[in-house]
Order: C-alpha cells, then sequence, then structure tokens
C-alpha cells in the first residue's frame, strides 16, 4: 500500500466538512427523516439503518466484472513486479448481520461465504502465469462497530464513526479473501432535508504495518412512494471509483427486496457489479 500525503488526506476531509456543512443549513420541514429514512444507526450498506434492539439479516448475491483488471505477476507467484491489465470476474454469495445495541451503538458482520473469483492474464505477460488463474471458497470476512456520536436535528447533520476489521483468513489464497489483518476506521455524516438524504463518509486503511487514503462515498437517499426508497452514491478510494444506483421496495413489513448496481467512472474500477438480496428486519 502507499502512504498518502497530507495534502490528499485534507482534500479529502474538506470534502466531509463541506458536505456536511452544506447539508446542515438544510431546513427540514418537521421530521423529515421519519418520512425520507429510519430513525436508526446508519450502517455500511447504502441507504439502510438499524434501530436499537433491531436485528437485520440480509443474504445477497453479487456480481464483479472489471475487463482492464489491474494485477502484478509477483502477486500471483510469480517474480516479476510489472502491472499489467486483464479481465477478471467474481460471483459472491453474501452474508450481512447487524444489531443495535442502543440508539448509539450497533455492530455489523459481513462474509462472503461462497466467492468464485476469475483472473485471466494480459497476452503481453511473459511471467509464466496460465491464460487463466481461478480460485474458489470463503471470502473476505471483516466486523464493524457504529457509533452514532450526536444525532440529527433541524439543524444539526448526525455524526457517526465506525471501525473495521477484516480477518486473514485465506493466507494461502491470492484472488480472494484477505491475507493478513486489515483495519479500518471512518467518520460520517448525515443530514435530511426537504429534497432527500444526504451523507458523507470517509476513512483510513491499516494493513501490514501500513496506511493509507481508504473508501469515501457521498450517498443521496430519498423516497418517492411509501414502499420504494431509492439511492444514488458515488463510492471508491484513491483512483477507483463507481456510480452505483440502488432500489429498495418493501413489500412486507419486515422484508425489503434491495437491487443496486455500480458503474465504473474510473478505468480501473469494475464496469459492473450488480447486486440482489433481500433484507429482514427482526425486533
Amino acid at each position: 500500500m502507499k502512504t498518502h500525503s497530507r495534502g490528499e488526506l485534507r482534500i479529502a476531509m474538506m470534502g466531509l466538512i463541506a458536505c456536511s456543512a452544506w447539508a446542515s443549513v438544510a431546513r427540514a420541514e418537521g421530521r423529515a427523516f421519519d418520512v425520507e429514512r429510519d430513525e436508526g444507526i446508519p450502517t455500511s450498506l447504502f441507504g439502510s439503518f438499524v434501530r436499537s434492539h433491531e436485528l437485520l439479516v440480509y443474504p445477497f448475491y453479487e456480481f464483479t466484472s472489471n475487463p482492464d483488471q489491474e494485477y502484478k505477476p509477483s502477486e500471483l507467484g510469480e517474480t516479476l513486479q510489472q502491472d499489467f491489465r486483464a479481465k477478471r470476474t467474481e460471483h459472491e454469495a453474501l452474508l450481512f448481520v447487524a444489531y443495535g445495541f442502543s440508539d448509539r451503538l450497533a455492530l455489523e458482520f459481513e462474509s462472503a461465504l461462497w466467492t468464485k473469483a476469475t483472473q485471466h492474464t494480459a497476452s503481453a505477460d511473459p511471467s509464466g502465469l496460465p491464460a487463466t488463474l481461478e480460485e474458489s471458497g470463503l471470502g473476505d470476512t471483516q466486523a464493524e462497530l457504529r457509533w452514532r456520536w450526536a444525532k440529527e436535528t433541524l439543524r444539526r447533520p448526525e455524526l457517526y464513526s465506525y471501525f473495521e476489521v477484516a480477518f486473514p483468513l485465506q493466507r494461502t489464497r491470492r484472488l480472494i479473501g484477505t491475507p493478513s489483518w486489515e483495519l479500518t476506521p471512518g467518520v460520517g455524516a448525515i443530514k435530511t432535508s426537504r429534497w432527500g438524504t444526504f451523507s458523507a463518509r470517509t476513512s483510513a486503511d491499516y494493513s501490514d504495518g501500513k496506511s493509507e487514503f481508504g473508501e469515501s462515498a457521498f450517498e443521496y437517499l430519498t423516497r418517492p412512494l411509501g414502499a420504494w426508497r431509492w439511492v444514488a452514491a458515488v463510492e471508491g478510494s484513491q483512483d477507483e471509483w463507481a456510480l452505483i444506483g440502488e432500489a429498495q421496495v418493501t413489500f412486507r413489513p419486515h422484508m425489503t427486496l434491495k437491487l443496486n448496481n455500480g458503474f465504473g467512472l474510473t478505468s480501473k474500477a469494475p464496469d459492473l457489479a450488480p447486486e440482489v438480496g433481500v433484507m429482514f428486519s427482526f425486533r
């Protein structure tokens, strides 16, 4: 991992502060967040919140396609230290679980219970790697604590922080899973106005004694119809950014269908990343 300059970190933090400051001056009519979003702690899932003593269970499937995935032969078992690009696809069956211990503290767990990754190699790659590499099995697995510092009011945005730990359960794999401990602290802000709910977050990543600027996201949530909610977001880090659109429909009191797709905005981001699942709420 690369260590990012103070300038990059300063720009990211200024963007978060600017977004929070802009949202904080938006005037909500009444308790707008009761209409636009659930009154709960924001989870790491787009447009999803967990309330005190509520359990969320979300099994879902995700497919990722990137025709220009960057790789190094040295990271795949060879010695050549050179970047190449070639097609990569992933199929993942995942499970997300969140529980709200109170109106301020929540715990999340997410695991790719089954992952299949296929990495093609570039025709110009002289390293001796086969034309196609494939791995399957348990994928990324992480837990996350989320803490709400200040609840949203008519004038002030909601402020929260989170701390994620990714477990090194696949030390010998090269395409799937996490080979070493990864720690991710982050902060976020949310403000609801008459136009919808705006949020922003940013983070840092620590792994193998190195740190780098982590993932950031800017999100917009709206509920034009009673059973439907729509999410639009920009998410990414460094030189990998994607535009994400999601539709949510609550077809039973405690069941919500979530459909989304990510579209790559930069050359290193996956072109497509559709996701489908049903979220169950128990309280």
